[in-house]
């Protein structure tokens, strides 16, 4: 793999794997298979969160490999995201603690805030998602982003984290974090495709050094099915997709991450398949021409397949989207 697109680096310097393993939904047993087809096709960078419960699942399979010298934890890249309950600064540590404990490491390369919306935690770290009667989250009263980033400063300085970044947040909220940073945030993690391109905000973060990790970068077909809509798009079956990756020899799939990466961005497919999660790393070995790029972003879909998020959000002051 001698492409240049292998990695990104990173405002504070860092070298950050541009493919990494996606690990939302999966659970247990499936996400330990998939962490370790990960390992043995050549990821070095798995992405998760406290609030997707399977962290300890990763540690056990991190600390395997690591044991057994198959891996070095200098050459990986981990990153866990805070606890949508533990957004007040009094909980950023501890929730840090928490996930290294499970993760059964002493520090990750990149720790996010999920979201920039606070949810009220009610002494239980188990109700992740606390609902109000009409099934929408139950948001915390008083919140502010600019105090829980300082929370997460604070944990770079103390070396529990390498890097710190956001996820799921809009223009306005990053460029208000980096007027207040003193360790900017590296990265700003939101669903970008095809058809939601996030074009405004690729070139907003840009300007600020802040780069864009996508997910859903297939339009996440494997959400759970309430929020998915009766008929919606699909980026792996696009006509122009197809015509180009049938051109290359490749999957729709490849050409859909090839395509993110040229756009400088870095990608985490979600996969439990180890075939698949072969083939989503088999990216390097091919380039998208100038039009076909240009084609790409002339598609004239648009759909966004996370905008649930903003509905759970309610009428919350720091609701994204």
């Amino acid at each position: 793999m001698n492409d240049s697109l292998t990695s990104v680096k990173l405002s504070n310097g860092l070298q950050m794997p541009s493919v990494g393993l996606g690990t939302w939904l999966s659970l247990k047993d499936e996400v330990k298979t998939a962490v370790r087809a990960a390992l043995d096709s050549g990821y070095r960078h798995i992405d998760t969160a406290y609030s997707y419960k399977n962290e300890d699942a990763i540690g056990e399979e991190l600390q395997e490999y690591l044991k057994n010298g198959k891996v070095k934890r200098e050459d990986l890249f981990i990153v866990t995201k805070l606890g949508l309950i533990h957004m007040e600064p009094k909980q950023v540590r501890r929730s840090i603690e928490m996930s290294l404990k499970k993760l059964q490491l002493d520090y990750v390369d990149l720790y996010l805030i999920h979201l920039p919306v606070t949810l009220e935690y009610d002494g239980d770290d188990e109700n992740l998602f606390p609902l109000t009667e009409d099934g929408k989250w139950k948001t915390a009263e008083k919140s502010d982003l600019l105090q829980t980033w300082k929370a997460l400063e604070e944990l770079v300085d103390l070396g529990l984290t390498k890097s710190i970044g956001v996820s799921n947040f809009n223009i306005s909220q990053v460029e208000r974090i980096c007027k207040i940073a003193k360790h900017k945030p590296v990265i700003n993690q939101v669903e970008c495709n095809i058809y939601w391109p996030q074009n405004e905000l690729f070139e907003a973060c840009k300007k600020l050094g802040v780069t864009i990790t996508s997910y859903a970068s297939f339009g996440s077909p494997g959400r759970p099915g309430e929020y998915k809509e009766a008929e919606e798009p699909k980026p792996m079956e696009d006509p122009i997709i197809q015509r180009i990756a049938k051109k290359h020899g490749k999957t729709t799939a490849q050409v859909l991450l090839r395509n993110l990466l040229q756009r400088e961005m870095i990608v985490i497919p979600k996969s439990v398949s180890p075939e698949r999660i072969l083939t989503n790393i088999q990216v390097f070995d091919f380039n998208l021409t100038k039009e076909e790029m240009d084609e790409i972003k002339g598609i004239t879909v648009k759909h966004g397949f996370f905008n649930f998020i903003g509905h759970l959000c309610g009428n919350h002051q720091e609701r994204p989207f």
